[in-house]
């Protein structure tokens, strides 16, 4: 099998510029009072990998660690000051920036055609395809209307619809996943999977950890531009996410006050509580179905998590995480808003999210419960809620096992 994509020493230098007021009254004259020193920034450096023709490669890593830089270079928009990029393929299906090519002023149908020829096809190739790309995206009526009045939900699924009907060679996509509802999300993961099948080969950054464990083969972990992990999803997932907690402990604030929750646990920062506080858990309540307030329940009974948060400024799309942990230090289980549907592009202010469990098949015992906030990126936390709330379930009948799933016995003579 051959090589599709060939990296090798890969590197991409920035400019930033520093602006700094002069210090003597000539210097003032001269510069107007002010300086510009240029300093460079390598967004990339020594990034070398190769992808066989057929296989997916994921990319992850914190915000501002290069993984855009990377898949817009592999894309052909700009060129690497150090190293090379060898493609197999000239037809590359792209959606590197949500919308890309929709100029306000165009209507959906004139950036179908606008975005198709420049991706390399021809105007009656994108005729061919005109409809089935409107029934991919669906957005109806919408499809004349200037795209200046889309959401950007409207707009991803009309960029996406787009890209996958370019019978691609080398597909890349960049955060297209993380807008959208989940029927849509579930359509673009399941063409995406069959390009695989038809050996396109797909490259993906993405911020949700899902779409590089079920679609990769393999995934780089990218850290200050350098490639810090290259290999199976799953080593590499969890080599991401032991780098989160040591974030997390650093932007902690040293000085922050200790607070006391509902059920009379202090939270002490760097003990029992960790985060920035950009974004806070304000309360916890733990309910049964009724929403009546309980610390104990019969296995098997509904519960429910009322999750009170306020965000002292416009956060971009904060992921909730709840983790529920037997006594004994086993999680028994872990779930997260992110690919939940919830709306959570733009948060500020107070508000409350809810996690309802119709059955809680869990054995018997004491069970500690984790909130957290994590930023977009998962690169670190808002706020994290340690063993500060617990609940008792209790079972009818003494079983082994960590769940109680449905069951009965039965007997027959023969």
């Amino acid at each position: 099998m051959h090589d599709a994509i060939i990296v090798e020493h890969l590197g991409k230098k920035f400019r930033r510029y520093q602006t700094t007021q002069a210090n003597t009254f000539k210097g003032a004259l001269a510069d107007r009072g002010w300086r510009k020193r240029e300093e460079p920034f390598w967004a990339l450096r020594n990034v070398t990998f190769r992808i066989a023709a057929g296989k997916a490669l994921g990319i992850i890593g914190r915000n501002g660690m290069g993984k855009s830089t990377l898949l817009r270079l592999l894309g052909g928009v700009g060129k690497p000051d150090e190293g090379k990029i060898e493609l197999s393929s000239s037809r590359i299906g792209a959606l590197l920036d949500l919308g890309f090519g929709f100029h306000p002023d165009m209507t959906g149908r004139e950036s179908v055609f606008f975005t198709g020829v420049i991706s390399g096809q021809t105007r009656q190739e994108v005729g061919r395809q005109f409809e089935s790309i409107v029934e991919f995206a669906d957005i109806g009526e919408f499809i004349d209307a200037p795209t200046r009045t889309y959401s950007s939900g409207m707009k991803m699924r009309l960029a996406f619809a787009v890209a996958v009907h370019i019978d691609p060679d080398i597909l890349l996509i960049d955060e297209i996943l993380s807008v959208g509802d989940n029927t849509f999300t579930g359509k673009c993961l399941e063409r995406i999977h069959r390009f695989k099948a038809q050996g396109v080969t797909i490259v993906i950054v993405s911020h949700s950890m899902d779409p590089i464990l079920y679609l990769c083969d393999e995934a780089i972990l990218l850290d200050k531009g350098h490639v810090v992990a290259h290999g199976d999803p799953n080593s590499v997932v969890e080599q991401y996410a032991a780098m989160e907690p040591k974030e997390t402990r650093r932007r902690t604030p040293v000085a922050a006050a200790g607070t006391i929750t509902s059920s009379g646990i202090e939270l002490q920062p760097n003990i029992n509580r960790f985060g920035t506080f950009e974004m806070e858990v304000r309360s916890v309540r733990v309910l049964d179905r009724q929403g009546n307030p309980i610390n104990e329940i019969q296995s098997g009974d509904g519960l429910r998590f009322e999750i009170g948060y306020e965000a002292h400024q416009q956060i971009d799309s904060p992921i909730f995480c709840v983790i529920i942990t037997h006594e004994n230090g086993t999680v028994y289980h872990c779930t997260r808003t992110a690919g939940a549907g919830l709306d959570l592009s733009k948060v500020e202010g107070r508000g409350q999210i809810t996690l309802e469990y119709d059955r809680l098949e869990f054995a018997q015992g004491l069970y500690y419960l984790d909130v957290s906030i994590y930023e977009k990126g998962w690169g670190y936390k808002y706020d994290f809620h340690v063993h500060a709330y617990s609940f008792r379930i209790h079972a009818s009948s003494e079983e082994l096992g960590i769940i109680r799933p449905p069951h009965r016995w039965a007997m027959s003579n023969s």
